[in-house]
């Protein structure tokens, strides 16, 4: 399977990733709704059969239940292991609400906590989750990451959903392995200057949700949607109701029409397209079961044409 190098580091990883979101499971502020355990374990291993080496966590996916099941997962592979990506800047409380912390003492207790979850003596990229507002909180922990870094518990580090003036920030103290953005035909913002400024600075990009949360899947259908369990984020998000549903469902069928061209389904045309921009690293594509990964881990190969994003575009 084709790799890229992932910014400055060591890394070369497949142009897929295998992404945790949704496996988190329940009692959390940000759930996919109910999941099996025993199917996130099988997600996760018919995903490495597929040559997959990379996989993308993080502790707030359902309170650091995600980085179990990881743990889990690679606990019976017998197979090379993966390189391991998490996240750090995100807590918690008994209710499941999330809210951001980047003290230097939280981050640091954060990435033990992340650690002992995966069962890893280093973490092979650490990512802070989400910013804040405060540069000065971007300033406290990427320098605690830093400081672990030197200790050897992380072996390289990320950000996630930064913009340009944040990363600037954070290369002062240390330097950025590479970016974590959305990325879709639904998110397209990244392409006017963070995708620029990463080449430009040589920083990796792993692009999450290119299927838009499995709306550019080609299996999410209007009745599907409606069906969601209330415990389900997405049937809050704007472009999973109307107007806007059915927009991306003519969006899909788009992509359908691609796809059937080379015996490919909506999801693996959709994450291609990411995969096109010349600034992207790879792809995150969430699996929560075998069968879902079976359907969509090869979407890597597929080479779309001028004339194939034309359709796309419509």
């Amino acid at each position: 399977m084709q790799t890229n190098q992932l910014g400055s580091s060591n890394m070369n990883i497949t142009r897929l990733g295998i992404g945790t979101w949704a496996i988190g499971g329940l009692g959390y502020q940000y759930s996919w709704g109910p999941q099996d355990d025993r199917d996130s374990v099988e997600a996760i291993q018919r995903a490495l059969d597929f040559g997959i080496n990379w996989i993308d966590t993080a502790s707030g996916y359902g309170k650091g239940h995600s980085e179990e099941i990881v743990a889990q997962a690679l606990k019976g592979w017998s197979g090379s292991k993966p390189y391991v990506f998490t996240k750090c800047g995100l807590i918690w409380d008994e209710a499941g609400n999330i809210s951001p912390n980047l003290t230097a003492q939280s981050i640091r207790q954060q990435s033990e906590d992340s650690l002992r979850r995966l069962q890893v003596e280093a973490i092979d990229l650490m990512q802070i989750h989400w910013p804040t507002d405060k540069m000065t909180d971007i300033d406290e922990a990427w320098g605690a990451l830093a400081r672990l870094q030197q200790e050897g518990k992380i072996r390289w580090l990320g950000v996630s959903n930064f913009d340009v003036g944040q990363m600037q920030r954070a290369q002062a103290i240390a330097p950025i392995t590479s970016l974590q953005p959305p990325y879709s035909l639904i998110r397209r913002e990244i392409e006017a200057k963070i995708l620029p400024f990463c080449q430009l600075e040589k920083i990796g990009v792993i692009v999450y949700s290119p299927m838009y949360c499995g709306l550019l899947s080609g299996a999410m259908t209007r009745e599907r949607v409606q069906n969601l369990p209330d415990s389900d984020w997405r049937k809050q998000d704007v472009d999973f109701v109307e107007p806007n549903l059915s927009k991306n469902l003519d969006l899909v069928e788009r992509l359908k029409e691609v796809g059937a061209k080379y015996g490919r389904s909506a999801g693996e045309a959709a994450i291609a397209w990411t995969l096109k921009h010349p600034a992207v690293t790879g792809a995150i594509v969430g699996v929560r079961n075998a069968r879902q990964a079976e359907q969509i881990m090869s979407a890597g190969d597929l080479q779309l044409t001028k004339e194939d994003v034309s359709i796309i575009d419509g």
